[in-house]
């Protein structure tokens, strides 16, 4: 029990549990959640709220899908874990579904996002020496700055983010770092040799839903191509619908050599990534040589099936396209000095903030928090605004309007 003199809300309560048990390597809104149905959460006071996070796009079929739980409680009344020292009836299932939905020869499943990218620089770096010929320990992987794939070594490795970085060092050699929307910059990277895999999100996503010019990841893949280098996109939340494509790289008519998928691989229900190749790539590793006990679980590999057909089945990646763009039309007439710009594709989508006040997008989702919507800022003067792609345009049409009456109060409390 958490001692205290005075009498606290059940919600205070869970949140100094947390403090006092738990690490601080996070620093969430002060809001207790219990409950979730499509675009809407619940906390433990009962209060209703409109969710513009969707847990960073890993609920993109919306909270607690009829389906995906029909199927996640079905299989799990059967088998949940086998490891992969044995074969089980649904991961031969699982691949063939995913290959054929993505084009791809082979999977090889992971469970989170960053799992998948730390596989994807596995298998490019083997690709590297067994198939360009790369001198062993010499292979390079080029990403851009403002990169964000996760928190592992590896990937802090290639971060220019000081919060993700700093007091972790040493770090991981053979990484390279490009200006992101600079094919200058990439096509003299990618005149070194030993360059096997360029990496790159579509949409940089915790950099605050930077978009890069139209037309950019074609020429960077044609780079990649001319110098016989892979091209490695990372879509663990630009996929699977959220931009308004089934892939953000299907804007530029771009097929990555890897794809790395993650976060609504499930719809939000339990950890499930994947990273889908090509034989000439996926065949270079050999059994005992990358694996994970959970990857490729039956119970993962089931909800994954029903998580993507639900995607297909429900037009997910129209309502992402069509509501998108009304979002960022309507937003764009909200008449607020606070607004320096409003970008995205789809359905990720961030406010960038005029001002130079450190607590002005913290402070904001505070209010849009006591207004009844859910979001997040990222770096400080950004809001990323990215609902589960259920939601229709009526509900879509009310979190608008959520968001306009923030911005008057917020400029009537905060005047400077």
């Amino acid at each position: 029990m958490i001692e205290t003199d005075t009498e606290i809300s059940k919600a205070e309560y869970l949140i100094a549990l947390e403090d006092k048990y738990g690490a601080h390597n996070y620093h969430p809104l002060p809001v207790v959640l219990e409950k979730g149905k499509g675009v809407e959460l619940w906390d433990v006071e009962g209060k209703k709220y409109y969710d513009f996070l969707s847990a960073y796009s890993a609920v993109n079929q919306g909270h607690c899908h009829q389906l995906i739980l029909k199927t996640l409680v079905e299989q799990a009344q059967k088998l949940t874990l086998t490891s992969r020292a044995f074969h089980n009836n649904i991961l031969g299932e699982y691949e063939k579904y995913i290959t054929e939905y993505f084009g791809y020869d082979k999977v090889l499943p992971m469970n989170t996002g960053v799992e998948g990218g730390e596989t994807a620089i596995k298998l490019a770096r083997r690709w590297g020496y067994k198939v360009k010929g790369i001198k062993e320990n010499a292979a390079k992987v080029i990403f851009a700055e403002g990169n964000f794939w996760g928190r592992t070594m590896s990937a802090i490795s290639s971060s220019t983010d000081p919060s993700s970085y700093e007091g972790f060092g040493p770090f991981m050699p053979g990484f390279d770092l490009v200006p992101y929307n600079n094919l200058e910059a990439l096509a003299l990277a990618l005149k070194d040799e030993n360059v096997c895999a360029f990496m790159i999100e579509p949409i940089q996503g915790e950099a605050g839903v930077v978009v890069p010019d139209e037309g950019y990841l074609r020429k960077a893949y044609e780079l990649c191509k001319e110098n016989n280098v892979l091209f490695i996109a990372d879509e663990v939340q630009t996929g699977l619908a959220r931009t308004g494509k089934m892939l953000c790289c299907d804007y530029d008519d771009v097929k990555p050599d890897i794809l790395i998928l993650g976060k609504a691989l499930s719809g939000g229900v339990l950890p499930v990534s994947a990273v889908l190749a090509n034989d000439e790539i996926m065949l270079t590793i050999k059994p005992g040589e990358h694996g994970s006990t959970y990857g490729g679980n039956p119970l993962a590999c089931a909800v994954a099936m029903t998580a993507l057909q639900v995607i297909k089945d429900e037009h997910l990646v129209d309502n992402a396209f069509f509501l998108g763009k009304y979002f960022r039309q309507e937003i764009a007439k909200i008449d607020s000095k606070l607004i320096k710009e409003v970008r995205g594709k789809g359905l990720l989508n961030a406010i960038v903030f005029n001002t130079d006040k450190k607590d002005a997008a913290w402070n904001f989702c505070l209010m849009l928090m006591e207004n009844g919507l859910l979001a997040k800022p990222t770096h400080d003067y950004i809001i990323r605004f990215a609902p589960p792609l259920v939601i229709n345009k009526k509900e879509l049409d009310k979190c608008i309007k959520i968001i306009a009456k923030t911005f008057a109060q917020f400029e009537s409390k905060y005047p400077d």
